[in-house]
């Protein structure tokens, strides 16, 4: 069984969206693979009681319990092990991760960015979009490494911006296809690890 790994930090509507899409398409049975764990920096997560109603493990690592980013990280990656997981996804966590804690995982951490990859990594994805005058937004699947926002691509989705588009707008519309591309990616890349 390949034990899938998710981390969070808030709702975690992608969360929701790959346990949803496993059960539903049938590629968690096909691929002998289950979400073990939904683990999460925040105590008051909603996505983790998602996840427990789920019949899911889930954890908390307070990050804020930490004085470092190191110790932090460490102590997420002893509670990650408890689940020997294939795959660690990141799924809306709010963390910057150490190179220790991303070279632990190399090859099978995986995070979704509400951009079309390499533009506009960090935060404010779609008013930046917006800002910058671009006519297609959308979404990057790809693993993580130690430089933010910048691993392999495995999948994208556009979107397009249209005149009257907010942030907000922009972002409910790149966020239905990010709970489509997500589960897909993740049902593509576990028949290699």
């Amino acid at each position: 069984m390949k034990n899938i790994v998710i981390l969070i930090s808030g709702g975690g509507s992608n969360m929701a969206a790959i346990v949803h899409a496993a059960a539903r398409e049938g590629w968690a049975k096909r691929l002998d693979a289950r979400v073990s764990a939904v683990i999460s920096n925040k105590a008051d997560a909603k996505g983790l009681v998602f996840a427990r109603d789920q019949g899911i493990a889930t954890a908390v690592v307070d990050h804020k319990a930490f004085a470092s980013r190191e110790a932090f990280d460490a102590e997420l990656a002893q509670v990650v092990d408890r689940y020997q997981p294939a795959l660690v996804v990141l799924a809306g966590f709010m963390r910057i991760l150490t190179p220790d804690f991303v070279g632990r995982y190399a090859g099978r951490m995986l995070n979704i960015h509400p951009s079309l990859l390499p533009a506009f990594p960090g935060l404010h994805t779609h008013q930046r979009a917006i800002d910058a005058g671009c006519k297609v937004a959308g979404v990057t699947v790809h693993q993580v490494t130690a430089e933010l926002d910048h691993g392999p691509i495995l999948a994208q989705a556009v979107v397009p911006v249209l005149t009257d588009d907010t942030a907000d707008t922009l972002q409910a519309r790149v966020l239905t296809q990010e709970h489509r591309l997500y589960p897909q990616a993740i049902a593509q890349l576990l028949p290699k690890i």
